[in-house]
């Protein structure tokens, strides 16, 4: 019950609302940081928008380390995603999974806390977010999910007008 109940929230709000703003100047391109880390993310070859999600990262000052693989799945199922929040790329930073387009700052924001998150995701492939944000695209709403260790998901932050 509990496990639909979770399934039911999280597909309700991955479908985004469109609002009439572009994404040629979002928020995650402002407030960088000196800060580097290091970043393995886990990727399809063909896949434009996890390059762009890449590109995002590397002007945060992440060291990334790409792999690229036909098939992400595996390393989604080796490191706990869950279904419901899985999208095209997975990175793992510090001990740390982060699913699909997940904004640099929040991953930042996350390293530097001392909560006991273990997972940040943003389900789906939002337009507008980092590496969906190309010149003309729009900006849909999304949220980016957290998961503890005990498994508890809640909403870590969310973007409704960007």
């Amino acid at each position: 019950m509990k496990k639909a109940a979770l399934t039911t929230t999280l597909l309700a709000t991955s479908i985004y609302l469109t609002t009439p703003a572009l994404a040629e100047n979002p928020a995650w391109k402002q407030g960088k940081t000196e800060t580097a880390h290091d970043i393995t993310v886990y990727h399809s070859p063909s896949c434009g928008c996890c390059k762009g999600w890449i590109d995002h990262l590397k002007e945060h000052n992440f060291n990334v380390k790409s792999i690229e693989m036909d098939n992400v799945d595996p390393i989604k199922q080796q490191h706990g995603v869950p279904q419901q929040t899985a999208s095209c790329h997975t990175a793992v930073i510090d001990g740390k999974v982060i699913e699909g387009h997940v904004p640099a700052q929040d991953i930042k924001a996350l390293l530097a806390s001392s909560n006991d998150t273990r997972l940040l995701a943003v389900p789906g492939m939002p337009s507008g977010g980092p590496g969906m944000d190309w010149k003309g695209a729009r900006q849909d709403a999304f949220k980016v999910y957290a998961q503890s260790h005990d498994g508890k998901i809640s909403v870590f932050r969310d973007y409704q007008d960007y």
